[in-house]
Protein backbone atom coordinates (compact mmCIF):
# COMPACT_ATOMS: atom_id res chain seq x y z
CA UNK A 1 0.00 0.00 0.00
CA UNK A 2 1.59 3.36 -1.24
CA UNK A 3 1.11 5.01 2.92
CA UNK A 4 3.53 7.17 2.15
CA UNK A 5 1.91 8.97 -0.70
CA UNK A 6 -0.74 9.71 1.51
CA UNK A 7 1.07 10.91 4.66
CA UNK A 8 2.73 13.10 2.32
CA UNK A 9 -0.20 14.55 0.16
CA UNK A 10 -3.11 13.99 3.03
CA UNK A 11 -4.35 17.47 2.53
CA UNK A 12 -4.35 17.25 -1.66
CA UNK A 13 -6.05 13.90 -1.30
CA UNK A 14 -8.75 15.64 1.16
CA UNK A 15 -9.24 19.15 -1.07
CA UNK A 16 -10.32 16.63 -4.08
CA UNK A 17 -13.87 16.15 -2.35
CA UNK A 18 -14.37 19.94 -2.61
CA UNK A 19 -13.06 20.21 -5.74
CA UNK A 20 -15.53 17.32 -7.24
CA UNK A 21 -17.90 17.97 -4.68
CA UNK A 22 -20.83 17.01 -7.43
CA UNK A 23 -18.90 13.33 -7.96
CA UNK A 24 -18.30 12.95 -4.57
CA UNK A 25 -21.93 13.79 -3.57
CA UNK A 26 -23.20 10.88 -6.20
CA UNK A 27 -20.84 8.65 -4.76
CA UNK A 28 -22.08 8.93 -1.46
CA UNK A 29 -25.36 9.29 -2.12
CA UNK A 30 -25.44 5.44 -4.44
CA UNK A 31 -22.90 4.15 -1.38
CA UNK A 32 -25.86 5.31 1.19
CA UNK A 33 -28.15 3.53 -0.66
CA UNK A 34 -26.64 0.02 -0.50
CA UNK A 35 -25.51 0.82 3.35
CA UNK A 36 -27.51 -0.72 6.10
CA UNK A 37 -28.14 2.43 8.89
CA UNK A 38 -24.98 2.38 10.59
CA UNK A 39 -24.60 1.51 14.68
CA UNK A 40 -22.04 1.68 16.84
CA UNK A 41 -20.57 -1.64 15.58
CA UNK A 42 -20.44 -0.31 12.12
CA UNK A 43 -16.52 0.57 10.11
CA UNK A 44 -14.95 1.77 7.52
CA UNK A 45 -11.83 0.02 6.19
CA UNK A 46 -9.84 2.02 5.10
CA UNK A 47 -11.54 5.84 6.15
CA UNK A 48 -8.84 8.17 4.35
CA UNK A 49 -10.20 11.74 5.48
CA UNK A 50 -13.53 10.78 6.82
CA UNK A 51 -15.53 11.99 3.75
CA UNK A 52 -17.67 8.36 3.85
CA UNK A 53 -18.10 7.83 7.25
CA UNK A 54 -18.99 11.02 8.59
CA UNK A 55 -21.62 11.84 6.46
CA UNK A 56 -23.12 8.17 6.53
CA UNK A 57 -23.05 7.98 10.23
CA UNK A 58 -20.32 5.37 10.78
CA UNK A 59 -18.58 6.24 14.35
CA UNK A 60 -15.23 3.80 13.60
CA UNK A 61 -12.49 3.93 11.13
CA UNK A 62 -9.52 2.10 10.25
CA UNK A 63 -6.70 3.29 8.44
CA UNK A 64 -3.02 3.35 8.28
CA UNK A 65 -1.93 6.68 7.15
CA UNK A 66 -1.62 9.19 10.42
CA UNK A 67 -2.28 11.97 8.59
CA UNK A 68 -5.65 11.18 7.25
CA UNK A 69 -6.45 9.38 10.31
CA UNK A 70 -6.38 13.06 12.42
CA UNK A 71 -8.68 14.40 9.14
CA UNK A 72 -11.33 11.43 10.13
CA UNK A 73 -11.00 12.58 14.06
CA UNK A 74 -11.55 16.04 13.56
CA UNK A 75 -14.62 14.49 11.91
CA UNK A 76 -15.62 12.68 14.69
CA UNK A 77 -15.02 9.34 13.94
CA UNK A 78 -13.04 7.17 16.23
CA UNK A 79 -9.76 5.94 14.42
CA UNK A 80 -7.53 2.70 14.98
CA UNK A 81 -4.42 2.96 12.88
CA UNK A 82 -4.23 -0.48 10.83
CA UNK A 83 -4.42 -1.97 7.25
CA UNK A 84 -7.35 -4.07 6.27
CA UNK A 85 -5.12 -7.11 5.56
CA UNK A 86 -4.81 -7.56 9.51
CA UNK A 87 -7.45 -5.91 10.97
CA UNK A 88 -7.27 -4.99 14.85
CA UNK A 89 -10.67 -5.70 15.62
CA UNK A 90 -12.39 -9.55 17.21
CA UNK A 91 -14.19 -11.94 15.32
CA UNK A 92 -17.64 -10.99 14.49
CA UNK A 93 -17.58 -7.63 16.52
CA UNK A 94 -18.73 -5.82 13.39
CA UNK A 95 -22.43 -5.46 12.28
CA UNK A 96 -21.29 -3.55 8.47
CA UNK A 97 -18.17 -3.03 7.04
CA UNK A 98 -17.65 0.19 4.39
CA UNK A 99 -15.09 -0.16 1.94
CA UNK A 100 -14.51 2.56 -0.37
CA UNK A 101 -11.97 3.22 -3.04
CA UNK A 102 -9.52 1.25 -0.94
CA UNK A 103 -8.98 -2.03 -3.02
CA UNK A 104 -7.07 -0.62 -5.29
CA UNK A 105 -4.15 0.29 -2.84
CA UNK A 106 -4.24 -3.31 -1.06
CA UNK A 107 -1.59 -5.74 -1.15
CA UNK A 108 -4.21 -8.83 -1.07
CA UNK A 109 -7.47 -7.77 -1.62
CA UNK A 110 -8.56 -12.09 -0.66
CA UNK A 111 -6.48 -11.64 2.78
CA UNK A 112 -8.52 -8.28 3.42
CA UNK A 113 -11.79 -9.74 2.56
CA UNK A 114 -11.03 -12.56 4.79
CA UNK A 115 -10.28 -9.98 7.70
CA UNK A 116 -13.44 -8.37 6.79
CA UNK A 117 -15.95 -11.58 6.63
CA UNK A 118 -13.91 -12.65 9.95
CA UNK A 119 -14.51 -9.13 12.05
CA UNK A 120 -17.85 -8.94 10.60
CA UNK A 121 -21.36 -10.83 12.59
CA UNK A 122 -23.01 -13.54 10.91
CA UNK A 123 -25.24 -12.08 8.02
CA UNK A 124 -23.29 -8.71 8.63
CA UNK A 125 -23.10 -6.34 5.57
CA UNK A 126 -19.79 -5.49 3.46
CA UNK A 127 -20.32 -2.53 1.32
CA UNK A 128 -17.67 -1.69 -1.27
CA UNK A 129 -17.56 0.56 -3.68
CA UNK A 130 -14.32 0.63 -6.10
CA UNK A 131 -13.06 2.76 -9.16
CA UNK A 132 -13.35 -0.26 -12.44
CA UNK A 133 -9.73 -1.19 -14.20
CA UNK A 134 -11.80 -0.17 -17.56
CA UNK A 135 -14.01 2.54 -16.58
CA UNK A 136 -14.05 6.00 -17.72
CA UNK A 137 -13.35 7.20 -14.49
CA UNK A 138 -9.68 5.14 -13.99
CA UNK A 139 -8.51 6.32 -17.66
CA UNK A 140 -9.83 9.83 -16.72
CA UNK A 141 -8.21 10.13 -13.40
CA UNK A 142 -5.32 8.49 -14.27
CA UNK A 143 -4.22 11.01 -16.70
CA UNK A 144 -5.01 14.60 -14.56
CA UNK A 145 -1.76 15.28 -12.63
CA UNK A 146 -3.90 15.87 -9.06
CA UNK A 147 -4.87 11.91 -8.77
CA UNK A 148 -1.94 10.23 -10.94
CA UNK A 149 0.09 10.84 -8.00
CA UNK A 150 -2.37 8.60 -6.01
CA UNK A 151 -3.88 6.50 -8.56
CA UNK A 152 -0.47 5.86 -10.56
CA UNK A 153 0.02 3.57 -7.50
CA UNK A 154 -3.10 1.79 -8.19
CA UNK A 155 -4.55 -1.82 -8.94
CA UNK A 156 -7.65 -1.41 -10.38
CA UNK A 157 -10.17 -4.42 -10.93
CA UNK A 158 -12.92 -5.71 -12.81
CA UNK A 159 -16.42 -6.23 -11.11
CA UNK A 160 -16.19 -9.43 -12.06
CA UNK A 161 -12.84 -9.74 -10.29
CA UNK A 162 -14.26 -8.16 -6.89
CA UNK A 163 -17.42 -10.22 -7.25
CA UNK A 164 -14.87 -13.36 -7.16
CA UNK A 165 -12.99 -12.43 -4.58
CA UNK A 166 -15.97 -11.81 -2.32
CA UNK A 167 -17.66 -15.64 -3.69
CA UNK A 168 -13.88 -16.85 -2.56
CA UNK A 169 -14.26 -15.59 0.83
CA UNK A 170 -17.80 -16.34 1.64
CA UNK A 171 -19.62 -13.12 0.52
CA UNK A 172 -22.53 -13.59 -1.31
CA UNK A 173 -23.44 -10.30 -3.31
CA UNK A 174 -27.04 -8.92 -2.81
CA UNK A 175 -27.04 -5.82 -5.24
CA UNK A 176 -25.03 -4.08 -7.12
CA UNK A 177 -24.81 -0.57 -9.76
CA UNK A 178 -22.07 0.28 -12.02
CA UNK A 179 -22.19 3.41 -13.71
CA UNK A 180 -19.59 5.54 -15.52
CA UNK A 181 -16.54 3.11 -13.89
CA UNK A 182 -17.41 3.11 -10.61
CA UNK A 183 -19.21 0.14 -8.53
CA UNK A 184 -20.63 -0.46 -5.51
CA UNK A 185 -21.14 -3.88 -4.48
CA UNK A 186 -23.70 -4.66 -1.65
CA UNK A 187 -22.22 -8.42 0.17
CA UNK A 188 -23.64 -10.17 3.17
CA UNK A 189 -21.43 -12.61 5.14
CA UNK A 190 -22.11 -16.26 4.75
CA UNK A 191 -20.49 -19.12 5.92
Amino acid sequence: MPEDVFEQFAGDYDRWFEEYHAEYHTELARIRRFLPCPDSRAVEVGVGSGRFAAPLGIPLGLEPSCALGRMARRRGIEVIRGRAESIPLRDGSCSSVLMVTVICFLDDPVSAFCEIHRILVPGGSFVLGFIEREGEIAQKYLHERGKHRFLSRARFYSSCEVREFLRHTGFRVTEADSRAGFSVIAARKGR
